[in-house]
């Protein structure tokens, strides 16, 4: 039983480090990565996301570079009201890694750009840390919907180095935007 115990310890310290060890992509080019992006697949291992899993959608984020070096991010995703939510995060001093707070989440991030090709996709990798404790997600970004049976490979590579199960690796259906006038 004692065995048993330490081999559960060494998995489990295993998948932290792991998630820990996921830095960040060595040439990211923030100015190459502003304009619109779409959100195409997502894992975490939160409650909230494995209880909601099901009802996502995909939607979208406008990504602006701000002269510090951070970027303001405009994300939109189709609910029944359409949810906007704007945001502004700020560099480090490691090239591709940024940190902001959702504060009416109660949430403090730490965002990694892993992986990625500006005119194609973005691998994120993000440690949120909040009332409830520290999870991580990842999520797959696209300019357009539809990005390869590759690129979608290397997402759920990322979700499992991450620590995430494959049951909370999630490609979403494509949805309509949001129409703009719903946030004039």
């Amino acid at each position: 039983m004692a065995s048993l115990r330490a081999l559960l310890g060494v998995v489990l310290c295993s998948l932290m480090v792991s998630a820990s060890e996921i830095l960040p992509q060595a040439d990211f080019d923030l100015q190459a990565g502003a304009g619109k992006w779409y959100l195409t697949g997502m894992c975490s291992n939160s409650k909230w996301f494995v209880c909601r899993k099901a009802s996502i959608k995909s939607g979208t984020v406008t990504l602006e570079p701000t002269e510090d070096g951070g970027f303001k991010a405009s994300f939109s995703f189709p609910t029944d009201n359409c949810l906007k939510i704007d945001m502004v995060a700020s560099k480090t001093d490691v090239p591709g890694k940024f940190t902001y707070s959702i504060p009416f989440k109660g949430l403090a991030t730490e965002m990694r750009v892993v992986d990625g090709k500006p005119d194609e996709y973005c691998l994120n990798h993000y440690i949120n840390t909040g009332r409830n404790g520290t999870y991580v997600e990842n999520k797959l970004y696209g300019r357009s919907l539809d990005l390869s049976a590759e690129v979608k490979e290397k997402f759920n590579q990322l979700c499992l180095q991450s620590g995430i199960l494959p049951e909370n690796i999630v490609h979403l259906p494509k949805t309509e935007e949001c129409p703009q006038e719903c946030f004039a």
